[in-house]
């Protein structure tokens, strides 16, 4: 009797994931990327402003749970996993120069500088996982695009120069499966927690729910109502708003695939 093969630990899916996007090999959006492993947002800025990111991030822990901060001009990141090289780890960046988009390179070598500081923060894709665990479908998942996300009228609170709107991601539900989603996602405060806002997307700013600000549109289905969560893409709006003179971040959807594992950073 041959013996079953064994199953690869999850950490080396995530090792994989970001090999994969060192090499170029992968260079689309991370949802459903290396089940069981928490995903990372990323803001890189200079040194002198990361103070007040921090703040920022302190100040606004709904769209921007932190998980981790580097020293200055360290690309390397050992406390997410194992040979974590943020420039060239993540699927795709943009480069924003006065908060004005400028590239959207697959990697950052070139670009890097000894005053930089990575900020990750934490991803709604994380909690998917449970989510589709339950039997909930997750929409830009089961129609294999990029999860919607919009700017609100939901204001940060401010620290330093960084403030601005709000951005969400939304799922688009019935009823019972929105109260279930409630309940699932509060367990996950790390990666954005329990949802901002259900139902009627005029109420947070939102005019049309066809034409997201970042990703993809998904079908919202009769007897569905959205669903909508705090988004770690806020520091891109907030970028926008603010115009610091140089700043990297993540193209939306494009996350850092990491070894920590999702059932570990639940609340009981």
């Amino acid at each position: 009797m041959v013996a079953p093969a064994l199953r690869p630990p999850i950490e080396n899916a995530a090792r994989q994931a970001r090999l994969d996007a060192r090499r170029q090999v992968a260079t689309g959006p991370t949802a459903g990327v290396a089940p069981g492993c928490v995903q990372a947002n990323l803001a890189i800025l200079p040194a002198g402003l990361a103070g007040d990111f921090l703040r920022f991030c302190q100040r606004n822990p709904r769209p921007c749970p932190l998980l981790a901060v580097s020293e200055p001009g360290d690309p390397f990141l050992p406390m997410l996993g194992q040979d974590v090289d943020i420039r060239s780890d993540v699927t795709r960046y943009r480069v924003w120069q006065g908060g004005e988009l400028v590239d959207e390179p697959l990697d950052i070598s070139h670009l890097w500088r000894d005053d930089l500081v990575s900020f990750l923060i934490g991803c709604s894709f994380s909690f998917e996982e449970a989510l589709l665990a339950d039997g909930i479908d997750v929409r830009h998942i089961s129609q294999g695009c990029n999860v919607p996300m919009y700017r609100t009228n939901i204001q940060t609170a401010p620290a330093g120069p960084f403030r601005g709107p709000m951005v969400v991601s939304m799922r688009p539900m019935v009823a019972a499966d929105a109260i279930r989603a409630v309940q699932i996602t509060s367990r996950f405060p790390s990666v954005h927690g329990a949802p901002v806002h259900l139902g009627d997307p005029a109420l947070i700013g939102i005019q049309d729910i066809g034409r997201p600000d970042y990703g993809d549109a998904v079908q919202v289905r009769p007897g569905e109502i959205p669903v909508f969560w705090a988004c770690g893409v806020t520091p891109q709006s907030v970028v926008a708003s603010t115009r610091p003179q140089f700043c990297i971040t993540h193209a939306p959807g494009h996350m850092l695939v990491t070894d920590l594992r999702n059932s570990r950073i639940a609340a009981l």
